[in-house]
């Protein structure tokens, strides 16, 4: 039987978590969850975002699936303190997850939720591919005597593998992001691509986008895209705002792939002001739920079902909240389960 490690988190993670297991629970009847607190919760808890046992869970699992973490309780500016997002990161690391794909496809039912103008989004089908573990996410920090420093390094060997998976993921187009004209680790990035796709994937296009221009493109001509492979913080960037494609952060899923156990969580927060009201939109989590079936179990079906099923009940009327309704988060988890039978 999968055993799946359940980090509900903070906010409205838990909340959002329930609604996904249900979806999880009503196409698999032979799941198992083992619970763990993470992020804050954690802190609170146990004074660190996540402990040597947690971890562990997760690593003996068949896949993570986490809610979200975090909140203005826990914020600070005080250098060595800990931080909710300490657990996310640890997990990144411990568990070799360097690869974070988050996709892109505006559902038909909400084309009219989007910002953008209906002829720019009609059709968008993306994959952004971030690179997850290097970068200034993961590099030398520091403050002291009025100056604060982040520290960006890549290697040759990081580029090559989240390189390969975006070219693996392609149909016919990478589009590889980068700030080469100002930073080396960029320049180096593009080197190491270049290169890469030369000798491995010939037959994929590949054009290098500046990250300023690539942002504009975006909203501009969403369509250009197919997969965006870029590094850390700039992935972290462009996938929240390619998410109001498809009307709201609360829509878009994410994979984290690359060791033996992948993570699978909404790209949304913890959304504080709503915590605890049952109003939260649980489509993101529940659309990470579907990423799970197919990344982490292999069930291909099973994870159709569910993106079907999300589909299905947005085309019946029902909205959530941040899309323009008012469905509460059972009503919604309810439309979706109703669709599955």
């Amino acid at each position: 039987m999968p055993k799946i490690a359940l980090l509900p988190g903070d906010g409205i993670g838990p909340e959002v978590a329930a609604a996904a297991v249900r979806l999880l629970d009503a196409v698999c009847d032979d799941l198992t969850y083992d619970e763990h607190l993470a992020g804050g919760a954690a802190i609170d808890a146990h004074g660190t975002a996540l402990t040597d046992e947690a971890l562990a869970a997760c690593q003996a699992s068949d896949a993570v699936f986490l809610g979200a973490l975090g909140g203005p309780k826990w914020d600070t500016n005080e250098s060595g303190a800990v931080r909710p997002e300490q657990g996310l990161f640890r997990l990144r690391s411990e568990l070799g997850l360097y690869a974070n794909l988050r996709p892109v496809k505006p559902l038909p039912a909400l084309y009219e939720a989007s910002p953008l103008k209906r002829e720019l989004i009609e059709n968008v089908d993306l994959l952004v591919v971030r690179e997850l573990t290097g970068g200034l996410y993961y590099g030398d920090r520091g403050t002291a005597d009025g100056r604060a420093y982040d520290t960006m390094v890549y290697t040759v060997a990081e580029i090559e593998r989240i390189a390969r998976t975006a070219f693996r993921a392609a149909r016919s187009r990478v589009t590889s992001v980068d700030k080469a004209n100002v930073l080396d680790t960029s320049r180096l990035w593009r080197e190491v691509v270049t290169r890469l796709h030369s000798e491995e994937f010939p037959n994929i296009e590949l054009e290098h986008q500046l990250v300023d221009a690539a942002a504009m493109r975006l909203v501009a001509a969403p369509r250009h895209f197919e997969v965006i492979l870029t590094e850390n913080m700039f992935g972290d960037i462009l996938s929240d705002e390619a998410s109001m494609l498809t009307g709201s952060l609360g829509m878009l899923p994410s994979a984290s792939l690359g060791g033996s156990v992948g993570l699978f969580e909404p790209v949304h927060g913890t959304a504080p002001d709503i915590a605890g009201q049952g109003i939260a939109n649980p489509l993101g989590m529940i659309l990470s739920g579907a990423l799970l079936l197919r990344h982490g179990l292999g069930r291909e079906d099973a994870a159709t079902a569910v993106e079907s099923a999300v589909n299905r009940a947005l085309e019946q009327g029902i909205r959530p909240r941040d899309l323009g309704g008012n469905a509460t988060t059972a009503e919604m988890t309810d439309a979706v389960l109703e669709e599955l039978t």
